[in-house]
């Protein structure tokens, strides 16, 4: 195990901790939950449009400790499978949103159950042409540091020692959009597989248009009976500029009730619960 982990390290170009601990976080794909270790975000993601100048993030500590998180804007870019990863140049068609932003504080400490609110404001909006423009907020725990006077553990120089700290950080994105909207999207390629015993459905959620979408999939199962059974959900899936496409996977409800040979498997994608209803796409999988 030692040796694997000597291996690895060697591998690994030479970066500083936070930027590992962020490449860390990324290449494990973008989680649903916007809360990460100890610490609770609301809202889950920001939009400026229409006449909004300003919102209000509340950062929440849950945990048992005071801790400590430096906040910055990054740019990230959203891979075709849902996966994300840091950029500093934008892809073509895409426009970062950070240049237009002021936020603050820049970091917080909270104590055990203590929140705070971070102040976000657009600037400079009439710069801007239309369309959308993303960023995202990285929130990193920084390490408490060793107090003064506190004595250090003596080593055994002789041996190899390697010390493990995970430094979490969670990420939302931050959104401008001007103008009006002119995006669309469609469900394509949906198919029906079984991993073991566990029932997947695979799909294409194809995206035009000038803006990114955002929302809730429903898939409902239709037995030739006409009953209808909701089989699986997943909520916050997003496709942001420029990608024209993501490819999604689901686990769908294991129901012995349910006979996913006959029938069919309705797919919607729509608008978040919280929001005005929209039914952004819809398609069927007639099953066999």
């Amino acid at each position: 195990m030692l040796l694997s982990i000597l291996n690895l390290l060697r591998r690994l170009p030479v970066v500083r901790s936070a930027s590992l601990a962020f490449f860390l976080i990324l290449t494990a794909g973008f989680p649903p939950a916007y809360s990460q270790g100890d610490l609770l975000i609301t809202p889950r993601r920001v939009v400026f449009e229409g006449s909004a100048r300003s919102v209000d993030l509340n950062l929440a500590n849950i945990g048992k400790d005071s801790a400590r998180y430096a906040i910055s804007l990054v740019q990230i870019r959203m891979n075709e499978n849902g996966s994300f990863e840091t950029i500093t140049e934008p892809d073509p068609g895409q426009m970062f949103a950070d240049r237009n932003l002021r936020y603050f504080p820049r970091s917080v400490n909270l104590g055990p159950n203590e929140s705070q609110v971070v102040k976000v404001q657009l600037t400079r909006q009439n710069e801007l042409s239309q369309g959308e423009y993303r960023s995202h907020f990285y929130f990193r725990a920084v390490p408490l540091e060793t107090p003064l006077g506190e004595a250090e553990t003596v080593q055994d120089n002789s041996t190899i020692s390697i010390v493990l700290k995970p430094v979490f950080g969670i990420t939302i994105p931050v959104i401008i959009r001007v103008g009006e909207s002119t995006t669309r999207v469609t469900i394509t390629e949906l198919s029906l597989k079984r991993d073991k015993d566990q029932p997947v459905l695979s799909m294409i959620l194809n995206r035009t248009g000038n803006m990114s979408v955002y929302g809730d999939l429903a898939v409902d199962h239709i037995s030739p009976a006409g009953t209808v059974t909701r089989v699986g959900v997943a909520n916050g899936v997003a496709v942001y500029t420029p990608n024209p496409r993501r490819i999604f996977s689901l686990n769908l409800s294991r129901t012995e009730n349910i006979d996913l040979g006959s029938g069919k498997l309705q797919v919607s994608f729509s608008a978040p619960s919280d929001v005005k209803p929209l039914k952004y796409a819809e398609n069927e999988l007639i099953l066999h």
